[in-house]
């Protein structure tokens, strides 16, 4: 348990930052799941619907340190690959 009055204060600031992150987290994961669920039907049109949602949802996650700027540019990549791979399958 924290002692002093700046760790007490520390403690319950990162309470309240876990939940936003978490709620952040949780976006950024559903976001992700549609454009993964739109590639797995092969709906490319769903697909390329979803991708435009959840690129700036990445992005910002990345921006707000939910998740890394590289991990982040890297999802983009693979998601947006993975779209464009549907039309010529």
């Amino acid at each position: 348990m924290a002692n002093t009055p700046s760790a007490k204060k520390a403690a319950r600031k990162i309470e309240r930052r876990t939940i936003v992150n978490r709620s952040r987290r949780s976006r950024l994961r559903t976001f992700v799941r549609k454009v993964e669920e739109a590639i797995a039907a092969g709906n490319h049109e769903a697909a390329v619907v979803a991708l435009k949602a959840a690129e700036p949802v990445i992005v910002r996650a990345a921006q707000n340190g939910i998740i890394h700027k590289n991990t982040a540019a890297r999802k983009v990549s693979r998601l947006t690959h993975s779209v464009r791979s549907l039309i010529q399958a």
